[in-house]
């Protein structure tokens, strides 16, 4: 594995913790990015995974993209980098979890809300302030519609206006708020809840939700009742599941 330079990686107990470690505030440029490109693609393909925790090491989680980057001889390659980061991050089967405290800026607000939960301090700072230098958030123009309305993502796009962590989280952008010197307590409880399950079935799980966003209810209940009658129930794990209720003893996953 090739020694990483912007990035921390530890991963146990099919946990695996990804800190950004680019001083002072994390901004991400082509080679930070490519790194965590590498990280996600390697995690992507581990099945014994249950989550995956995102941080950021210093005074923010990430300030956003290097504005150096966006210069034109250098934004087709930070684009198409950007997109491939974020694409990595929806596509980790997983659940994926940004545990964020100051800055979350920009692109940094972007890869945090490509996660599936946000859990932030109460004094982290969110915004997309792309509008005061004369760009707009791409991925944020996708995804912020799905978390709080079309009327809101505009608003949050072309004011550039920052939100601390409650308003976010009133808006529907972020999922917990909790005190300052709280989070790493509040991520790990989080953390304790999913390592009780099946790493395949949170898997299932995670297919079941993502799959079918933006079905029909006719189609969206046939796939989601096919996953569970096709797959979830040949599974030794969810027999298992049965089998330990009846027998009132704790599940003993075999991740098959």
């Amino acid at each position: 594995m090739p020694e990483l330079k912007f990035l921390k990686i530890d991963t146990a107990a099919g946990v695996a913790r990804i800190a950004f470690a680019r001083p002072k505030h994390n901004v991400l440029n082509i080679d930070m990015m490519q790194e965590l490109i590498g990280e996600l693609e390697r995690l992507k393909a581990d099945p014994d995974l249950t989550c995956v925790v995102f941080s950021g090491e210093g005074p923010s989680w990430c300030a956003g993209v290097e504005v150096a980057d966006h210069k034109p001889d250098q934004v087709d390659a930070m684009i198409a980098t950007f997109n491939r980061m974020l694409e990595l991050i929806e596509a980790q089967e997983v659940p994926t979890i940004a545990a964020v405290h100051g800055a979350c800026l920009g692109g940094g607000m972007e890869a945090a809300i490509a996660c599936d939960i946000v859990v932030a301090a109460k004094t982290a700072v969110f915004g997309q302030p792309e509008i005061k230098l004369g760009f707009l958030p791409p991925y944020a123009a996708i995804r912020l519609p799905l978390l709080v309305g079309p009327a809101k993502a505009i608003e949050i796009c072309t004011t550039g206006r920052r939100y601390l962590a409650e308003d976010a989280k009133a808006l529907g952008f972020i999922t917990h708020c909790v005190e300052e010197g709280k989070l790493a307590e509040a991520v790990d409880a989080l953390v304790k809840e999913l390592q009780y399950a099946s790493p395949l079935v949170i898997r299932l799980n995670k297919r079941a939700v993502k799959q079918h966003l933006g079905l029909a209810f006719p189609a969206a209940v046939k796939g989601v009742s096919e996953l569970f009658l096709k797959t979830l129930m040949k599974t030794e794990d969810t027999l298992e599941g049965i089998a330990s209720f009846e027998q009132k003893r704790k599940p003993v996953w075999k991740n098959k």
